[in-house]
């Protein structure tokens, strides 16, 4: 959430910013009506206040009055208060109105972009920085996951429909475990190597922990309700980053970083007619999840060093990709600046996404109360938050699939991975 203090005494950035991200409606009209909202907010406390400072000034003279024997004066008085108190009341309530009115519209604009995201209204106008590795060559028709997966008679999509309708699979053998292989390989390469704390954490939150990375209430379609006011995660950036909300953090524990492996649940999918075959877009999947809570000078570097560590899994597993940094009408709500990790799949002949790793600012920190007290300073301070993946799990086994898949119909199993799969080296065809 925007500070509206910030957007006051910035107006014209707060417009710029909106444009950049093509946000509808109108910024300029949005900023009036904000304005609007917030001067009736301040005019109301103000006039709380005066009535406060006069009922406290009647109060006194209530008891100089008595002091003089005059009756009069101090039923005066006394009635006086009586009626300020009321309309204080009143005030109150109204104040209450109007602060959850300006609330709600400030819940649903998005963060402002950083100043070096590239300006464009979609993926067309991401920028790519880097490509990692060598694309393969095969000397047979590469074939997509899920055509790999059905031919080894361990990807069933036609049972996961039975069970549960569309967009779901059943993992069976080798490729379960070879799922799970990878998120505990991602969970121990990350502990062991990049400092983060494992949590696990659980998979069903309130309202107020939804509010606070701004799942809720924009994208409420996107969720899966869980019922008595529960819903399943979209993804463990939820729990992890409202470890630290409503709580105040010793900057000497900052940078926190914590990851999870768990499942996910997203109710909308992708675009229609899009990815509609295979594990792609699913409404549940596993994903390995990194983030890290920082003062704000530490945020931009902790950026690139939460980047690099989703990087680190790829370059393991000996998988090609390429990062990209995405436009400001391509990222995501809560982001400031999101960089994107594209793994190559041959069977798509393209590189898709397997990871996002976004710097929110205070953006979120401001939804959840969450603060530090700085080492030098009494009063404390939002912290900043970043969450990325590290990485998507499910999107880890298309990619080992479809890369290290042979002509004969099998799969090599990652060398990294094997001490994960029993020594297994290859996932075999069925004769």
């Amino acid at each position: 959430m925007l500070d509206v203090k910030w957007i006051r005494e910035n107006p014209d950035a707060f417009v710029a910013g909106l444009e950049k991200r093509g946000f509808e409606p109108a910024p300029a009209g949005l900023l009036t009506q904000i304005l609007a909202l917030d001067a009736q907010r301040r005019e109301t406390i103000q006039q709380l206040q005066d009535l406060q400072a006069r009922r406290n000034a009647a109060s006194k003279e209530i008891g100089k009055a008595k002091q003089a024997k005059d009756e009069a004066e101090a039923q005066r008085l006394m009635d006086e208060v009586a009626g300020i108190k009321d309309t204080i009341q009143k005030g109150e309530e109204d104040e209450r109105e109007q602060d959850q009115a300006l609330r709600d519209l400030l819940a649903g604009i998005p963060n402002m972009p950083a100043d070096d995201v590239p300006v464009g209204p979609d993926e067309s106008a991401n920028v790519e920085l880097r490509k990692v590795g060598e694309v393969p060559s095969f000397d047979f028709e590469p074939k997509q996951h899920f055509e790999i997966g059905e031919g080894l008679g361990l990807m069933d999509f036609e049972t996961a429909a039975k069970l549960s309708g569309a967009r779901f699979v059943v993992l069976k053998g080798a490729l379960a475990r070879l799922e799970r292989a990878l998120a505990q390989f991602m969970l121990d390469l990350h502990t062991d190597e990049h400092g983060y704390t494992e949590v696990n954490p659980p998979l069903l939150v309130r309202d107020d922990t939804m509010f606070g990375t701004a799942q809720l209430p924009k994208f409420e379609e996107d969720q899966f309700p869980a019922g008595e006011g529960y819903w399943l995660i979209p993804t463990a950036e939820v729990p992890l980053t409202n470890l630290v909300r409503e709580d105040i953090t010793d900057e000497a524990n900052l940078p926190m970083r914590v990851t999870a492996g768990t499942a996910c649940f997203r109710a909308e999918a992708g675009a229609a007619g899009r990815d509609t075959r295979g594990m792609i877009r699913q409404h549940q999947f596993t994903k390995v999840e990194l983030v890290s809570v920082t003062t704000p000078e530490q945020s931009a570097e902790e950026h690139e060093r939460m980047t690099a560590c989703a990087e680190t899994v790829l370059k393991r597993l000996g998988l090609p990709y390429r990062v990209v940094v995405l436009s400001t009408g391509d990222m995501g709500f809560s982001a400031r600046k999101t960089y994107d990790i594209e793994v190559w799949l041959p069977g798509q002949d393209a590189y898709r996404e397997i990871s996002s790793c976004s710097v929110c600012g205070d953006f979120q920190a401001r939804r959840m109360n969450a603060r530090y007290r700085p080492a030098e300073s009494k009063a404390a301070r939002l912290v900043h938050t970043l969450n990325g993946s590290g990485v998507a799990v499910g999107r880890a086994l298309i990619a080992v699939l479809e890369n290290y898949q042979e002509a004969d119909g099998g799969v090599r199993v990652p060398d990294v991975i094997q001490p994960y799969m029993g020594g297994l080296t290859k996932i075999e065809a069925p004769s």
